[in-house]
């Protein structure tokens, strides 16, 4: 009789566990349902680490990781390694700024005709400023730099010269050369981040540098977004009626024109954040190592038509068609030349490109023209905003991480300060 009860008690036992571990498993299911329709409803990735299929990509990852621990002790090793670091990543993450409404408009071409007009401009450009460039050597009145008749042999156009990036680093922290493999991973997860916020902060000699990128950066959101909004709101109802249709030759003709443009005047900007782990003035030799690895990258990028960042252009309404995405080009292209004449200092052009789609998109929607609702457009922008917001974020830990000059309480202090600077400068400069 014992033996029977305990025998039944075995059993029973048995039951209520398999039952509980049921009535756990449908709860976390539940849960685990409730956030991915949370982060689906918001367009944000449901796994927040990478999935089985991606082991290859993380078997990349943990070597650029061990090959960064292992150069950083040698300066001239560890400039090359984060060189080549920070231009794979700067190209994969950037690519949806300059190039991305160019890539989803023109799929009908050849990969190789796109990246000789684009290589193409690149070369120029750098070009331009490797052999023609002055800015070292005299100040005018004010305290700005005019040069002294001699070329620098500068790639960034004077950007690096701007106060806080002027000095080319003699030597190189780990999380300096592993900044690019945070973008890495971020930019596999479809993250529009801020290459300039994650790879130049952690080179910023002061927290006065880093609020000055950030309020220049803020500003042209800021701008961008407005002016995205209005120029969009008022021509939506007439691009809905007269762009139908097959687009004519004439307009890829003119995209063409402004992708060629806005590309170049993009890569004054950008190229900072790439030429940021080398000397301010390069060697022949050194040039011809920044220009060639460039140029094969953008190779790449146009043979696998953007990769998968490009899917923030791509699920915005009617960017295919090669009219609207010349016009998106256009405005982008004047806000950019704008910031060009307003400082030398650094800024996110990210943030400006997130500003102009978001301001787009609304004005856009506001006027029925779009193919995405006001609510779905709002937590588009919410999306991408907030993702730029994570890596600045990364960037200000990896900033406090790399210089003893940086600390946490001073960032919280500085910034502000120079931010609100910033941003008064800018909204005085517009008449406000």
């Amino acid at each position: 009789m014992l033996f029977f009860y305990k025998k039944n008690y075995f059993f029973l036992n048995i039951f209520i566990t398999l039952k509980f571990r049921r009535i756990y498993k449908i709860v976390q299911n539940l849960k685990n349902y409730k956030m991915k329709k949370i982060l689906k409803g918001f367009g944000y990735p449901e796994v927040v680490w990478l999935p089985k299929g991606e082991r290859t990509f993380l078997a990349f990852i943990c070597i650029c990781f061990l090959i960064a621990m292992f150069v950083a002790p040698y300066p001239n090793l560890a400039m090359w390694a984060g060189f080549l670091f920070a231009a794979y990543a700067a190209v994969a993450n950037d690519s949806i700024q300059t190039l991305g409404t160019f890539i989803a408009s023109n799929q009908d071409k050849k990969w190789w005709v796109l990246w000789l007009f684009i290589g193409g401009v690149f070369l120029l450009t750098h070009s331009y400023s490797y052999f023609f460039s002055d800015f070292v050597g005299a100040f005018d009145s004010n305290g700005n730099p005019i040069g002294d008749g001699i070329a620098d042999g500068d790639v960034s156009h004077g950007r690096l010269l701007a106060k806080g990036f002027e000095k080319a680093p003699t030597s190189f922290h780990f999380l300096q050369i592993a900044a690019p493999i945070f973008l890495l991973i971020l930019t596999r997860l479809k993250m529009p981040v801020s290459t300039t916020f994650i790879l130049l902060t952690s080179f910023a000699a002061s927290p006065a540098a880093v609020g000055k990128v950030l309020g220049k950066s803020l500003s042209g959101y800021i701008l961008a977004f407005f002016l995205g909004l209005i120029v969009f709101s008022l021509i939506a109802k007439l691009a809905k009626k007269y762009f139908v249709g097959e687009a004519k030759f004439g307009w890829t003709i003119a995209q063409w024109i402004t992708t060629g443009t806005l590309w170049s005047v993009w890569l004054m900007q950008d190229a900072a954040n790439i030429a940021v782990y080398l000397p301010r003035s390069l060697s022949f030799g050194e040039f011809s190592g920044f220009a060639g690895a460039l140029f094969i990258g953008l190779g790449f990028l146009l043979y696998y038509k953007g990769g998968r960042i490009q899917k923030i252009v791509t699920e915005k309404s009617v960017v295919t068609d090669v009219r609207f995405a010349t016009l998106v080009d256009f405005v982008y292209c004047i806000i950019l030349f704008y910031f060009k004449l307003y400082s030398q200092v650094p800024m996110s052009t990210t943030w400006v490109f997130i500003g102009l789609l978001g301001g787009r998109e609304l004005g856009m929607a506001l006027r029925n023209s779009g193919e995405n609702s006001v609510t779905k457009t709002f937590k588009l922008i919410i999306k991408d905003f907030s993702f730029a917001m994570i890596g600045l974020i990364v960037s200000i830990a990896i900033a406090i991480g790399v210089n003893d000059q940086l600390t946490f309480s001073s960032m919280i202090t500085n910034i502000p300060q120079e931010f609100a600077g910033a941003i008064a400068k800018f909204f005085s400069k517009l008449g406000f």
